[in-house]
């Protein structure tokens, strides 16, 4: 394969990831490490000198594409573009495979922004008397390592480094602090108890870790987390599906960010509003 052909091939591969990408050529280049001017000069019709190795390299790990479809050495462009389904068993527990992968992709995502919309509760946000009330009939759970886990979630959160966005019902919350639903047989003071605590945590985390409410009735979410730019979580009860493409990541966050335009309680005032809620029960 000829230097024109290769530079014509890279060209109109580089102009279909421009396009899936919605930007501007400009903001696309400062996406990706590049000189405007070193963009334009690949995307230039006369163009046949081909680029250095590390402006490909960092072409390919921003838009996860394949080097060498860039270049037409094959045609299977995307890399990690299935779904990758992780079939895991719900055991919250420590020495499940599933906390195992939760705490990798949380570190693995550290300085990076995670957005997360739980089963129920925020789990570093659970007193011992929810942990047990939750688990306790679960036979494959080991409640003494649920507690560990959430203890190392919350240490998590407590690095200066991290930066976490969640987003709940308001409804559940109302549900919890009436007994209703989920916690119909979770007595007054332990209910009373979990409002506390999550008052108390809500103020001490903010802003590293920012909790809005959204209205339950406006739109929905099944749960899941993203970790940064690197993965896409959802839970489906039984299992784990793990989105690893750029556009599925861009979906969820989408799908995230617009329960945050939507949230009928914000972070800076979650503390005010629980406590507010609490004193009904």
């Amino acid at each position: 394969m000829d230097k024109q052909h290769t530079a014509e091939t890279l060209r109109t591969r580089l102009l279909e990831v421009i396009g899936r990408t919605g930007l501007s050529r400009s903001a696309f280049a400062r996406k990706v490490g590049l000189d405007r001017s070193t963009l334009s000069q690949l995307l230039a019709p006369s163009a046949v000198r081909l680029p250095r190795v590390e402006t490909l390299a960092a072409i390919a790990v921003s838009e996860q594409v394949r080097v060498d479809w860039l270049i037409g050495l094959t045609e299977q462009g995307e890399k990690g573009t299935d779904i990758l389904e992780q079939s895991l068993e719900v055991e919250p527990s420590g020495h499940s495979p599933s906390d195992a992968c939760l705490a990798r992709w949380r570190s693995e995502a550290l300085g990076y922004k995670i957005r997360h919309v739980p089963a129920t509760l925020p789990d570093l946000m659970k007193t011992d008397a929810v942990l047990d009330y939750e688990y306790r009939s679960r036979a494959v759970v080991d409640v003494d390592q649920r507690r560990a886990h959430t203890q190392g979630s919350l240490e998590y959160q407590r690095r200066p480094e991290t930066d976490t966005e969640v987003c709940t019902p308001r409804q559940s919350m109302v549900a919890l602090a009436r007994g209703e639903g989920l916690w119909e047989d979770l007595s007054r003071e332990q209910r009373r108890d979990q409002l506390d605590h999550m008052i108390r945590l809500s103020r001490e985390l903010y802003p590293t870790f920012r909790w809005f409410l959204y209205d339950a009735r406006a739109v929905f979410s099944a749960p899941l987390t993203i970790f940064g730019p690197r993965r896409a979580v959802l839970y489906v009860g039984q299992r784990y599906f793990v989105f690893n493409s750029v556009a599925h990541i861009r979906i969820l966050t989408g799908h995230f960010d617009g329960l945050i335009r939507m949230a009928a309680v914000q972070a800076s005032s979650i503390w005010d509003w629980l406590a507010e809620l609490r004193d009904t029960v």
